[in-house]
């Protein structure tokens, strides 16, 4: 067996196209010169319609090789507007673009560096009501999103679909790709048949990430895409690429399907799956606001009150902005066990985050730990210097 071939050999993708224009040899002549490639790879790039979902890190660098390579038609899903934060690794988007829908910024870089890309927006939050729909109408899709839930649900959809996918995945100095295909392979279930317990793994809004990283794992993902379209080359279908830019160093693990595995036949409810409680009327009692915050430590100050307030996200969050009089525990300790110790349980305590997601998970953690007088901050630390201390950076 050549070692270029896949183990099952795979079909090209997307039928060729029509042929190429003058303009169009003289934009692609780079690939049309590779005898792999040639004018009829480039003619099923021309032809193939691929769906990105997400314009953030990696969905940047990713949008931007699919239109310089010459896909056809480009999807993008994103509801998302652009933060400052973004342009650390989101090099779709500039500073003008701040505010902006981040699927509107990255149609018009896109077509700025090719407008013959016909570009189609999907702008909308992505779950079990919608994906099939959106998916239908693409060849492959790339999932570039930071969060298990929807990385579930991409995988049964495209399973459902009979549809191939990129994955990637980064956080800090790592980064992980791979293609999945039920048709053919295994699928992400396969590399994770159970989802981390929720809150487990921070996304990289809370643990951060090396922004050069994105442009590494984004360029490889598109680098599988193109394979799958043109049918060239060794996919990473049945493998895994792990990326440690500290080192600088690739390693692979293989992934087989499992034989047990059952067909994927229907969408569920994946954030059950995930075990990320909804949001209940009980729970919503069991918040507090900035602006009830500010009073509580106003009156903690005067020693007219006493509670404790914990941050329960990681050290160089803390550091960058933090509210006065907290003190932190990152919720990793809490959610093990290892912390309940260190919280009082003779007087009430808040906890608070970012955006109120992880405070709410150790909310129900510390209940379920026999904590009684507990709440959350709503918003978290975003809605303090919003509302409190709007000199306070954000990220």
């Amino acid at each position: 067996m050549s070692p270029l071939s896949d183990p099952i050999q795979l079909p090209p993708l997307v039928e060729p196209g029509a042929p190429l224009t003058p303009d169009e040899v003289q934009r692609y002549s780079r690939h049309v010169i590779i005898p792999e490639i040639g004018d009829l790879g480039q003619r099923r790039l021309k032809n193939a319609k691929v769906l990105v979902i997400g314009a953030g890190g990696l969905g940047a660098p990713a949008l931007l090789y699919l239109a310089a390579a010459g896909v056809g038609t480009l999807g993008i899903v994103d509801d998302d507007v652009v933060e400052l934060s973004n342009l650390q690794r989101q090099v779709i988007h500039g500073v003008s673009d701040v505010g902006r829908p981040k699927a509107h910024s990255a149609r018009d870089a896109v077509h700025e560096l090719n407008p013959l890309v016909d570009v189609r927006l999907h702008e909308v939050y992505l779950d079990a009501s919608n994906a099939l729909e959106v998916f239908a109408d693409y060849d492959l899709i790339l999932d570039g999103t930071d969060n298990f839930a929807t990385r579930y649900l991409v995988n049964d959809a495209a399973a459902i679909l009979g549809k191939p996918y990129v994955w990637g995945s980064i956080f800090r100095f790592d980064g992980q790709v791979s293609v999945f295909w039920e048709k053919y392979g295994p699928t992400y279930r396969d590399l994770y048949p159970e989802a981390p317990p929720a809150g487990s793994v921070p996304s990289c809004g809370e643990g951060g990430v090396y922004g050069m990283l994105c442009a590494s794992i984004g360029a490889s993902m598109v680098t599988e895409a193109v394979k799958l379209i043109t049918g060239v080359g060794r996919t990473l279908l049945g493998r895994v690429q792990l990326y440690d830019a500290l080192s600088a160093t690739w390693r692979e693990l293989k992934v087989s399907k499992a034989p047990d595995a059952e067909p994927i036949t229907e969408l569920v409810d994946y954030e059950a799956f995930c075990g990320i409680a909804p949001e209940t009327p009980a729970a919503t009692g069991r918040t507090v606001t900035a602006r009830e915050l500010a009073d509580m430590l106003r009156a903690r100050d005067a020693g007219q009150a006493d509670f404790e307030l914990i941050d329960v996200r990681e050290p160089g969050e803390h550091a960058m902005v933090s509210i006065p009089g907290s003190r932190l525990i990152p919720q990793g300790r809490l959610l093990s066990g290892e912390a309940w110790g260190e919280l009082p349980r003779d007087r009430s305590v808040v906890f608070h985050c970012k955006s109120g997601v992880r405070s709410g998970n150790v909310l129900a953690a510390a209940e379920a730990a026999g904590f009684t007088a507990v709440s959350h901050l709503e918003g978290g630390v975003l809605a303090w210097v919003r509302e409190i201390e709007p000199n306070k950076p954000t990220y």
